[in-house]
């Protein structure tokens, strides 16, 4: 989602020497990076920002991110959620990003271009995707395990009021043997 023909025309491009501060991009330490990424709308917001080549409007930003936390399309969004998402991204998210040398935003012409620094946030932002194949089967063996922790919960409980004739030594045993026997499947399956 780019800059697209429906919007006022004009070319955007790179800030000039005026629009940016004298201020050299600071570099981020690992904690700065986790900070940054402690809110859902930043989050997307630099999500949407790598996957696009340029600079970019604002408002489009907030429309991806109201699109993506509403869990509908940018057609279909309604103008509050528009506005909620804008309001919070011109206030305060993207102008944090700014500070941090990430983007680059005239709040003014609402007009975000990228930084090197975004780059930083790539590796962090991967993990959102869908599940390898290997790991959708893991979901099989959650089963297992709640299986298996309930029946210890009713041996245990069979146990106290003394249904049960074992000893604890056995009954921990058997609970032990049930738990290794679901790992080892869940590992080698």
């Amino acid at each position: 989602m780019t800059i697209t023909d429906d919007r006022p025309t004009g070319s955007v491009t790179a800030p000039s020497i005026d629009d940016s501060t004298d201020e050299e991009p600071t570099e981020l330490s690992r904690d700065d990076v986790f900070h940054i990424l402690q809110t859902q709308r930043r989050r997307d917001a630099i999500a949407y920002l790598l996957s696009i080549d340029g600079a970019v409007e604002m408002r489009d930003i907030a429309e991806y991110v109201a699109a993506k936390e509403n869990d509908t399309t940018i057609d279909d969004l309604t103008s509050s959620q528009r506005q909620r998402v804008y309001i919070a991204l011109y206030q305060s998210h993207l102008p944090k990003l700014d500070k941090e040398g990430i983007i680059d935003y005239n709040k003014s012409r609402g007009i975000v271009w990228p930084t090197d620094q975004l780059s930083l946030f790539a590796p962090y932002l991967e993990t959102e995707t869908e599940p390898e194949p290997a790991d959708a089967d893991r979901g099989e063996y959650n089963v297992y395990y709640a299986a298996v922790t309930a029946l210890s919960a009713v041996l245990l409980s069979a146990s106290a009021i003394g249904a049960l004739a074992i000893s604890g030594v056995a009954l921990g045993t058997i609970i032990t043997a049930l738990f290794l026997l679901v790992t080892i499947l869940s590992q080698y399956s």
